[in-house]
């Protein structure tokens, strides 16, 4: 277990996105100072799934991942603007009190064993994605290079399903099914069903 920063948003966030912020709220003012002082400064970023995290009563999801701050600029009078690169995904095992700012134990949670996917079963919903996306470009009236949406999520090898989920326009609930599948199979079906139900939703609108 590891005592950690937390930072709960409204979006679930996916290993290997980018997380740009900015620091104006005084206890996460003290959340960025605390992880400066790290050697490698991070923090863990969860979903909120009930209320807002301004004014406190929210309630949070306990899978995420954890955000590296990759840059930090100082704006003055203890205002920050941070890059981030999200890593690891981690599990919540207890949540802490929240002075100074949110915390909580956590650990690492890799993918538990299971049946390995087969690049097929992965290429075929690849091309469901880039139909999905040409459905969009029909609906909208404008072309979209839906392809080359397809192909950027394969230069990150390592989170391939996560950022071929990170390119569809799905719902925050969709997202965090694929952060929070247990196996690399579960997270492919969790991606397959969220595409399902995007695109009926796009073909419904075009429907209408």
């Amino acid at each position: 277990m590891t005592v950690t920063p937390m930072f709960p948003l409204e979006v679930a966030m996916l290993p290997g996105e980018e997380l740009p912020l900015r620091i104006f709220e005084p206890r996460y003012q003290a959340l960025v100072s605390d992880c400066m002082a790290m050697p490698e400064p991070a923090f863990g970023v969860v979903l909120i799934s009930a209320g807002r995290e301004v004014g406190g009563g929210d309630k949070r999801c306990d899978v995420g991942a954890l955000a590296r701050i990759i840059d930090c600029q100082n704006l003055g009078a203890n205002r920050y603007r941070l890059a981030c690169v999200l890593g690891e995904r981690i599990r919540v095992l207890q949540w802490l009190d929240d002075a100074p700012y949110p915390r909580a134990d956590i650990e690492p949670w890799p993918d538990e064993p299971g049946e390995p996917v087969e690049e097929s079963e992965v290429a075929a919903v690849e091309e469901r994605i880039v139909a999905l996306f040409d459905l969009i470009g029909e609906a909208s009236g404008k072309p979209v290079p839906s392809r080359d949406i397809v192909a950027a999520a394969g230069l990150d090898p390592e989170n391939r399903l996560y950022a071929l989920a990170a390119r569809v326009p799905m719902g925050q609930a969709d997202r965090y099914s694929v952060l929070s599948a247990p196996t690399e199979a579960a997270r492919l079906a969790a991606l397959s069903e969220a595409v399902d139900t995007v695109t009926a939703m796009v073909e419904f609108q075009i429907s209408e």
